[in-house]
């Protein structure tokens, strides 16, 4: 799966979980989940299982402490894509 293809799902993922109002122009990979993108960790949850479900994968605790940015949360779905 390509880096592209990986950060198509995951923005629609993402978006429903951006409260209204910050909503950036562009997602980049430096974007912080929590602080640049107000989700909350309640919502980052869902967004887990979510990416679970989309990628067909399973992401450990360890691996979810891991996904507090966009880069961070490509890199582990493409390790296991």
């Amino acid at each position: 799966m390509t880096t592209e293809v990986i950060r198509i799902k995951l923005e629609k993922i993402i978006d429903p979980y951006i409260p209204e109002g910050e909503k950036p122009d562009d997602v980049t990979d430096e974007l912080d989940l929590m602080e640049d993108l107000h989700i909350n960790s309640a919502h980052l949850v869902d967004i887990i299982l979510d990416i679970e479900d989309a990628f067909d994968i399973e992401i450990t605790d360890d691996e979810a402490e891991k996904m507090m940015s966009v880069g961070s949360a490509m890199e582990i779905i493409a390790e296991k894509s």
